[in-house]
């Protein structure tokens, strides 16, 4: 028991050192576990795959997950070809006669796909419903996963106490998504910005992997949930002022309320800070919103799109409901962080939706626009002018996660 103290004292005192010196409150010591904890992250790298090629630098173990069946390496050059035949998994020209394999190193060695995709952890091939394509889901750890969702995620060059924000902030948000969606489909999280991006080992550097070990284990909290993880999203440029989640995704936490963030209009470039008009053609938006909605397809096609509800802040206005009227007389509503990433997937012509939108006879406009993403939480630019100007990855985490308190899990 006495070790344990020691220990525990320990912790602390490094946690201390991390956040800097000065008064603290009680909200600001972390909860430490007794045991350390390892957590799994299922990423799902390819949704709908026909073929894959494997490479591992080590000799590897093919599991059947069905029953747990574990073979040798196959392969003098562990290069291999994973497609599917008759329903089943095919290795190189071995058919495994199963519809679900893990792959996984010895000696914990990283492994490639397709070949110069580098990942640690294991590989899982589950063959879809289909029959004819599969997923590929990188079992990895949580810290592992962190290192490469960071480097991902922002600018190595940035700022130390940037990049350990969004460690923090990264880390919070993929076990809450774990945790609440995780159980009910065979992966936690997609490698794209549908949730975080994460690129494996080819994106990490020194510096992002630093910011990762430093905060190793550090969460974000809510009071709400019983001091439990929150979903602590963040985006590229608030534009001036974050949104509440409740707005865009339609979940209330304390802890993502928006704030006035006087920051990333420092440094942010014009370019990325006020973006450019972008035009649609209206059906090819009414089109996308009825097939992603098909329970709007009364409206038959869209004729208008008005603002619904909007926030209103100083020199910034954020859409964030809006009505669509049809064609057929009636009318319906969508998000509007929803519209942006129908009709813009991608997000990098619609950047926001602080904008104006405006319907004319036959194309969309979306003008005026200002951010980038969707404004809840930690705006990035802004974690970037708040270290530069000497603030610490606490103070940053405090401004934009108002009422939060950290939690050490291991």
């Amino acid at each position: 028991m006495k070790k344990l103290y020691i220990i525990t004292a320990l912790a602390i005192g490094l946690f201390i050192l991390w956040v800097g010196t000065g008064s603290k409150s009680v909200d600001s010591v972390p909860t430490i576990a007794q045991t350390s904890l390892q957590f799994d992250i299922k990423v799902l790298l390819i949704e709908n795959a026909s073929k894959l090629s494997f490479r591992s630098t080590a000799d590897y173990s093919i599991i059947d997950c069905k029953t747990t069946l574990v073979s040798g390496a196959i392969g003098i050059s562990n290069f291999v070809n994973i497609a599917v035949e008759s329903n089943s998994l095919l290795l190189g020209f071995r058919n495994t006669n199963a519809r679900h394999v893990i792959l996984k190193p010895n000696g914990e060695k990283p492994f490639a796909i397709n070949d110069n995709h580098q990942y640690r952890g294991s590989l899982e091939i589950i063959i879809n419903p289909d029959g004819k394509t599969f997923s590929v889901i990188n079992n990895v750890s949580l810290e592992d996963y962190i290192k490469g969702v960071v480097a991902s995620e922002m600018p190595s060059y940035w700022e130390a106490e940037a990049l350990k924000a969004q460690a923090v902030a990264a880390r919070t948000y993929v076990l809450y998504i774990k945790n609440r969606f995780g159980k009910n489909r065979n992966w936690d999280v997609k490698a794209t910005q549908a949730n975080q991006v994460y690129k494996g080992m080819r994106s990490e550097t020194l510096r992002t992997n630093d910011a990762v070990d430093a905060t190793a284990g550090m969460v974000l909290t809510s009071w709400q949930n019983d001091w439990q993880v929150f979903p602590a999203y963040y985006s590229s440029v608030c534009g001036g002022h974050t949104e509440s989640s409740e707005n865009v995704f339609g979940d209330s936490f304390e802890t993502l309320r928006g704030v006035d963030c006087p920051w990333c209009r420092f440094n942010t470039k014009p370019s990325l800070f006020f973006w450019p008009d972008a035009i649609y053609d209206k059906k090819f938006v009414s089109d996308a919103i009825l097939a992603r909605y098909p329970a709007l397809k009364e409206l038959e096609s869209i004729e208008k799109i008005e603002v619904s509800k909007q926030s209103i802040y100083s020199g910034l206005a954020r859409t964030t409901s809006l009505k669509l009227l049809g064609t057929s007389g009636k009318t319906g509503f969508l998000r509007g962080e929803d519209l942006r990433l129908t009709v813009d997937p991608t997000g990098a012509k619609i950047q926001s939706t602080c904008c104006t939108i405006i319907s004319l006879k036959k194309d969309i406009l979306f003008i005026s626009g200002k951010g980038f993403g969707h404004g809840v939480g930690l705006c990035q630019y802004g974690a970037r002018e708040m270290a530069t100007q000497g603030n610490n990855a606490k103070q940053i985490l405090d401004f934009y996660y108002p009422g939060n308190r950290i939690k050490l899990l291991y």
